[in-house]
């Protein structure tokens, strides 16, 4: 079920669907989530590869068969949230540095490094909610990065841990404060 905000000029815009734990799925949560970023008017970088990594991961460590994956993206004010839930509570993510080798494990990493924060939060057994946020304009004395048409602020900075957002609360947070 897709559900769109009425209203391009509202505050609050959200869009939620319910997909196929597949490769397909995860795809189709990249492109629809693409799409809706055109239909309200918002950039595409760095969302889009943040949807990408996160339904790829749901798809892959969040599996189980015949339990649909969500994709919600929501905007209050200006910050874009992605929100992926998927039905493998028991496995949360870590963030951590795969050997040079390696043939995955790199998705949070590259998450990590896109968003302003993100973080991990349980919801109803079994699921969990892997969640980023990415403001979509430029702290004032925060110089832009051209990469991204000078709409985000440069990423120099480590991150650490950080308060949870205020909805819902979250068990592990990053931040680049």
């Amino acid at each position: 079920m897709i559900r769109k905000s009425p209203q391009l000029d509202s505050p609050l815009r959200n869009f939620d669907v319910r997909l196929s734990p597949t490769p397909r799925g995860a795809r189709l949560a990249r492109l629809m989530a693409a799409e809706q970023l055109r239909f309200w008017g918002l950039p595409l970088d760095p969302a889009e590869y943040i949807v990408a990594e996160l339904a790829a991961n749901a798809v892959t460590h969040g599996r189980v068969p015949g339990r649909d994956f969500g994709l919600l993206l929501y905007v209050i004010g200006d910050t874009l949230r992605i929100e992926v839930t998927d039905t493998r509570g028991d496995r949360m993510p870590s963030l951590r540095q795969p050997t040079e080798d390696a043939a995955s494990g790199r998705g949070l990493l590259l998450v990590d490094a896109l968003a302003d924060r993100w973080g991990v939060f349980e919801g109803l057994r079994p699921r969990k909610t892997v969640w980023a946020e990415v403001r979509l304009a430029p702290e004032p004395g925060n110089p832009c990065s051209g990469a991204t048409g000078g709409l985000f602020p440069a990423r120099t900075e480590v991150k650490g841990p950080h308060q949870a957002p205020p909805l819902p609360p979250a068990d592990q947070t990053h931040s680049g404060e």
